[in-house]
């Protein structure tokens, strides 16, 4: 996966990263390391924190075109090192969503995607282990079906439960070490009590890895339903006056706004995956390249504003990412 050329980018977005948390100054070099791409807006469940299950989306909603997508691919392959094939919507309702892993993986990109798990019959879980997917994430948030359809409205455990047993046997039969699968489980007041239970259900399926997940709410000031009660996987705290805050200190900076991008099925290029409904577009791949965009006007200033009002940026006050790197 890795070359010279993606080292040397690699080292100059880092650098660029570590100068500019020293001069507040934005100047990036190098392209991005790490970009997620929407396969389409389209789902198949009803959750309920969620703008595609909710149907809230206020930009356009449709799938990504597969000639548009190899043409950005060729563009990006001697940068990009980490493919995400997934935003907002689940990636297997794409009707050629295993073209688009295996182009990906044919340019020498490491792919990943995550989906609720509910289209792993025998056919698309051989079909997963020979795209080459390298990581899928598999969401899980419940062990019983009551739990579970409290959050995944419209789901049903045992098809999940069974497309994972699929792909685990497909990998077995193929003799594939990947797709590397993670069971994801996102800690809710209604399945915090499964926790143990999920990571021997993991062990039991033979999934790679039990990952937990704090839930990212839209109304927790005054408190939410799933808000779990457990401390440790909540991303908000109560303060004194019963009202709630996210964990997450607004510090100004964000180490994502240097290393990733993300693209909306009709090209819209967006500075991270908190941005949901495109509200601050960049530019628009499809007449535009990534370069081009990359250090245009419009990240400039907001890259300069993460420096010195993070917590002015709307989609940044719900935000627990981007701050892990030189803190």
């Amino acid at each position: 996966m890795l070359n010279a050329a993606k080292c040397w980018n690699f080292l100059l977005i880092q650098f660029s990263y570590f100068l500019a948390r020293i001069n507040h100054k934005p100047n990036i070099k190098g392209l991005p390391l790490s970009i997620s791409v929407e396969p389409t807006t389209s789902c198949n469940l009803r959750c309920p924190e969620c703008i595609s299950g909710l149907q809230a989306f206020t930009r356009f909603t449709g799938m990504l075109d597969i000639d548009f997508y190899r043409l950005k691919i060729d563009e990006w392959k001697k940068h990009l090192i980490y493919l995400t094939l997934y935003f907002q919507g689940e990636p297997y309702l794409h009707p050629q969503f295993f073209e688009l892993v295996s182009y990906a993986k044919t340019k020498k990109i490491y792919t990943s995607t995550s989906t609720n798990g509910h289209f792993l019959d025998p056919e698309k879980a051989k079909a997963t282990v020979c795209s080459g997917l390298h990581r899928l994430i598999i969401s899980l948030d419940g062990i019983s079906q009551e739990s579970y359809e409290k959050y995944r409205i419209g789901g049903k455990l045992d098809r999940v439960l069974n497309g994972i047993e699929n792909l685990v046997a497909s990998k077995k039969a193929l003799h594939s070490k990947t797709p590397y699968i993670i069971l994801q489980f996102l800690v809710l007041r209604t399945n915090e009590k499964q926790i143990d239970a999920v990571k021997r259900l993991g062990k039991q399926l033979g999934v790679d890895e039990v990952k937990f997940k704090t839930a990212q709410l839209a109304d927790y000031k005054n408190g939410n339903p799933l808000m779990p009660e457990q401390n440790k996987y909540s991303r908000y705290k109560k303060m004194p006056d019963g009202t709630y805050k996210i964990k997450s200190k607004y510090s100004n900076r964000c180490w994502r706004m240097w290393h990733a991008a993300v693209m909306s099925w009709d090209g819209q290029m967006l500075p991270c995956c908190f941005d949901k409904n495109a509200q601050h577009e960049m530019g628009n791949l499809k007449n535009q390249s990534l370069a081009e965009i990359w250090n245009n006007k419009s990240y400039t200033q907001f890259r300069t504003k993460l420096f010195s009002n993070r917590k002015s940026i709307d989609i940044c006050q719900n935000c627990t990412e981007g701050l892990k790197v030189w803190t």
